[in-house]
């Protein structure tokens, strides 16, 4: 195994000299820092990068309490009357709400079905809230019901229950939606961040950041000589497949906020392990590769919504890649990196030059309300 100890510069405590850690004044800074004390919400509160995780860990969680909330992971895992059940719920705020390769209906069945999957649970039942604000039209409010409908039954799950509520004009953004989901864990899998060990084998799906960029293009008219659509998909069919391999796979996280910066650094926080990727191994498409460098965006940050990340034992990783490659949404499936018991707790990126990088956490979000 290569030697993953972290040059002195890449060191985040060599970033800035060693007396500004007095001298700052953050007063007077407009990027939101991680303050816990921070008097109002930021847009960068809802981005999944490290504003979001201490409005969770620091306000929400001593707030509510409970065994099952401490895991915080994209479902709980439940034992209720004798089986193993996934729990979820995920808000969507995505404007525009009709974007190329899906909508906002689209989105809220394969966020909350992809998150119950990622516990290894095939969902079963949504639940469905609309806040609908009055004055949008009806044929819109239709068009996404239709498309949520659709989706619901492409990824083989029910709508079981719903709600609507309607806010005054100008107190909303046309729609936004809510769903639930639960599903049942099959015996034997147990996935959690928890079960990562130094050894792993860190696999992705496929190409990485084709959700923000589709979001984007449309949202602020950008043109980037190729249409670029939303990798929006249901992913259950595709972790049954990895499942049936061995029920032994470690963990799995969907990238979607924050990227898959965000994804490997709560995994590498939760699991206490180092992280090394191989940045010329991580699919990257063309169009996303040229947006962000246009943009001064890393692809790593931006998000998805039909990509998943796996940490596998290193004696099934083959086997797994070659089911996932076997199968429609893993066709293009790699193998980034591997976990490692130098640095606990951070990422680091192997560059095409043989230097490293640190990979972050986000502190709030490259681009705002992608879901």
């Amino acid at each position: 195994m290569p030697d993953t100890t972290l040059p002195e510069s890449a060191r985040p405590e060599s970033a800035l000299p060693a007396q500004s850690a007095t001298a700052l004044d953050v007063t007077g800074w407009t990027c939101p820092a991680p303050l816990r004390d921070r008097p109002r919400v930021v847009m960068g509160h809802g981005g999944g990068g490290a504003l979001s995780a201490e409005l969770v860990q620091h306000l929400f969680a001593p707030a509510f309490g409970g065994e099952a909330l401490a895991q915080l992971g994209d479902s709980a895992a439940l034992s209720l009357g004798g089986v193993r059940l996934a729990f979820s719920t995920d808000s969507y705020v995505v404007r525009p709400l009709f974007f190329p390769g899906g909508s906002i209906g689209d989105l809220a069945v394969n966020g909350t079905v992809n998150d119950l999957a990622m516990s290894g649970a095939r969902a079963a039942y949504l639940s469905c809230g609309f806040i609908l604000e009055e004055g949008v039209e009806m044929s819109v409010v239709a068009g996404v019901a239709r498309a949520l409908g659709d989706a619901a039954r492409a990824a083989g799950v029910e709508v079981a229950t719903g709600d609507t509520k309607v806010v005054e004009a100008g107190h909303g953004d046309g729609i936004y939606v809510n769903t639930s989901g639960i599903g049942l864990i099959p015996d034997g899998v147990d996935l959690r961040p928890q079960r990562v060990v130094p050894g792993d084998v860190v696999i992705v799906s496929g190409e990485i950041g084709l959700h923000g960029v589709a979001i984007m293009s449309v949202r602020e008219g950008l043109e980037f000589g190729v249409d670029v659509e939303s990798d929006c998909a249901p992913l259950g069919g595709l972790v049954e497949a990895m499942l049936a391999v061995t029920p032994d796979l470690h963990v799995l996280r969907d990238p979607t906020r924050g990227g898959m910066a965000a994804a490997l650094n709560e995994i590498a926080a939760a699991s206490g392990t180092g992280v090394v990727i191989r940045e010329g191994a991580v699919p990257v498409p063309d169009a996303v590769a040229n947006a962000c460098a246009i943009l001064g965006l890393d692809p790593l940050y931006v998000a998805n919504e039909g990509k998943l990340v796996a940490f596998v034992p290193r004696e099934h990783a083959d086997a797994v890649l070659e089911a996932m490659r076997a199968h429609p949404l893993g066709r293009r499936a790699a193998v980034i990196g591997e976990v490692v018991d130098s640095h606990p707790g951070l990422v680091v990126a192997r560059t095409g030059l043989g230097g490293t990088r640190v990979v972050d956490l986000p502190i709030g979000e490259q681009l705002p309300r992608i879901c």
